[in-house]
């Protein structure tokens, strides 16, 4: 069994024009941070997939730099617009090539962090707040995956 941890990113700005330059507000700094040391209780983080967007880089800085990860990698697969069918697939693929590693969290955005977990979990599709954590136990023989917590900062 592997956990996946499926996080959005912290608090950001405002909406602007260029929203892949949006920034985390100093509360997104201070949710990531919060959500970094409940993580650091309760899972040792091995390997990362995070947006290339500002505001997830900035949210993974803050819960990784808490842990060692083995492998981070910035996946443009998982921005809002992204398809969460080719991420999961990519996530899986990288599980089958990586099975040293245990926990992945893939840092990103609503609403692609609600169809990550559909994809894992058929019928399950929650509402993420800011710096939410979902849990996710996934048995990589069978492709199946459990919801089995979700975490606010």
């Amino acid at each position: 069994m592997k956990t996946i941890l499926i996080m959005r990113h912290g608090e950001a700005q405002p909406v602007q024009a260029d929203d892949a330059s949006r920034a985390l507000t100093e509360q997104g700094v201070d949710q990531a941070k919060a959500m970094g040391e409940w993580l650091k209780q309760y899972f040792r983080i091995d390997a990362a997939l995070v947006s290339p967007f500002v505001r997830a880089q900035q949210t993974a800085e803050q819960v990784l730099a808490l842990q060692s990860p083995q492998f981070i990698e910035t996946c443009p697969d998982i921005v809002p617009s992204g398809s969460a069918s080719t991420a999961i697939d990519y996530l899986e693929t990288l599980i089958s090539m990586h099975p040293e590693h245990q926990t992945w969290i893939m840092v990103a955005h609503m609403p692609i962090v609600s169809y990550l977990v559909d994809r894992l979990c058929p019928d399950t599709m929650p509402i993420f707040s800011t710096a939410a954590v979902a849990v996710i136990e996934y048995n990589e023989a069978t492709g199946r995956a459990e919801l089995t917590a979700m975490q606010l900062p």
